[in-house]
């Protein structure tokens, strides 16, 4: 269990924007200049070595707009939106099933979004039905294939169906239960509707489920958040992500309209943190890394534990080995060695596929620099540690010579306390465990050069 310090003199001082590493290198070196043919060579390439897939669906449609999201999502009331996305979807998983060996298998399989459950429940099973005829499901259930849940969205036996075509993993946003909270960020949920869907999905043997909230929200307080707490440790999901609200009302248009005057404020943001750490951990949770929290025996942790902890674009995940092949609109995949991004509109999208072509409208293709930094981000923002001998023998290089730059940086950081260096060792100490994204800034190449970037602060 990794025990944090929070220092918030030390957070403070760190306390600047920058990337969540879901890629290496970030989406802002995405290039139009990457096109289909690229993401082709990738793909023939990936299947010299083989190996397992994963696959993402993005399904962008949402009832009602949350006035924190970020996400690309079609707000819309009329369910009839969806057929003609999904007849596109369909078609864009035979186009890629063409550039993968079909006895590849499928390990992993996630429905995110928008709102997964906006379509109903025979598109559901359709969708799922043309995903088996096209790439390899394991059919005894030792796949872990999950979907983002709304469970204003799970009507009757939605959670049944979902179970009887294979889903056996979820995730429930929840946010904040306090009325006053959820009133500010247009998302009115009971505790009773979060809690049946739970039970149901307990009742139908799903082996995972995880609750996503949100510090930083209008009104939250320390004492409201502890509220929201209590009832979500009552809940007893397997894992937990805590989300920093990042304000951004000039990226994100349904943030302007949540007021700013009602946001809490920094003293009181790093409390709830510091607050929301404290519980969970004293609940049994272990802190997997930047916002995640899961029972020690929970697949993140267990993956922590033996290694093979990986970051994507769906957050901490396992299994770092697979190919990730993501369709819909916007969907980001990792292929190879390469990320390649689809097209962000349904015009976009359906003028593509419509024209038998992949939707991929930008994407980076890997160099070797690319690649070793990539394995060192990750290393140390999954597992806190690197081992510089692995990497000096994986790259065939020799690290000191290689990272001097940052290595003397990294340096200041040991003397703050947040890291120690020894002859092969890079171990992020206690309190430092909350600023590993500063940790990780140090190893990015375009970091400093680029003129475009506007992430989220790291607290």
């Amino acid at each position: 269990m990794h025990m944090i310090q929070f220092d918030e003199g030390l957070i403070r001082r760190y306390d600047k924007a920058g990337p969540r590493y879901t890629s290496y290198p970030t989406a802002v070196q995405f290039t139009s200049h990457f096109e289909n043919e690229d993401y082709k060579q990738q793909a023939a390439t990936s299947n010299i070595g083989g190996g397992p897939l994963s696959l993402y669906f993005h399904l962008p449609f949402c009832n009602t707009v949350c006035f924190y999201c970020g996400c690309n999502k079609v707000v819309t009331k009329d369910r009839r939106r969806a057929a003609p996305y999904l007849e596109c979807l369909h078609k864009e998983i035979a186009l890629q099933s063409n550039l993968f060996d079909a006895d590849r298998p499928v390990e992993q399989l996630h429905w995110g979004g928008g709102t997964p459950t906006f379509i109903s429940h025979d598109e559901m099973r359709e969708l799922m039905d043309v995903t088996g005829r096209f790439f390899n499901l394991l059919d005894d259930d030792s796949g872990e294939y999950s979907i983002e849940i709304d469970p204003r969205e799970a009507h009757g036996d939605t959670v049944a169906i979902l179970r009887s075509i294979g889903f056996n993993r979820m995730s429930l946003g929840v946010q904040d239960f306090e009325p006053q909270v959820q009133k500010a960020v247009n998302r009115i949920q009971s505790e009773e509707e979060t809690g049946n869907v739970i039970d149901a999905a307990r009742a139908e043997g799903f082996k995972s489920i995880s609750i996503d909230l949100i510090y930083g929200l209008p009104f939250q307080s320390v004492a409201s958040f502890d509220r929201t707490l209590e009832k979500v440790i009552g809940l007893s999901p397997d894992r937990l992500s805590v989300f920093n609200y990042a304000h951004m009302p000039d990226l994100f248009k349904p943030q302007r309209r949540i007021n700013a005057a009602d946001l809490p404020s920094p003293d009181e943001k790093l409390a709830i943190l510091e607050h929301c750490i404290g519980r969970l951990t004293a609940a049994g949770y272990v802190y997997i890394g930047m916002d995640h929290f899961a029972r020690p025996e929970d697949e993140l942790a267990v993956a922590q534990t033996n290694g093979t902890l990986y970051r994507n674009f769906q957050g901490y995940s396992t299994h770092a080995d697979c190919d990730l092949v993501a369709m819909g609109i916007t969907s980001i995949s990792k292929v190879g060695n390469c990320y390649a991004q689809n097209v962000k509109t349904l015009d976009d999208y359906t003028a593509r596929i419509e024209a038998g072509e992949l939707a991929v409208f930008r994407g980076v293709t890997l160099n070797a620099d690319d690649i070793l930094r990539r394995d060192v981000i990750n290393q140390l923002i999954c597992h806190f540690r690197l081992d510089i001998s692995t990497i000096e023998n994986r790259f065939d290089i020799k690290f000191r010579d290689y990272f001097q730059p940052e290595l003397a940086a990294l340096k200041a950081m040991q003397e703050d306390g947040l890291l120690t260096l020894s002859e092969n060792i890079i171990s992020v100490r206690p309190a430092g465990m909350l600023l590993i994204r500063n940790i990780c800034m140090v190893f990015d190449a375009y970091l400093n050069a680029s003129k475009e970037q506007r992430y989220s602060r790291v607290i």
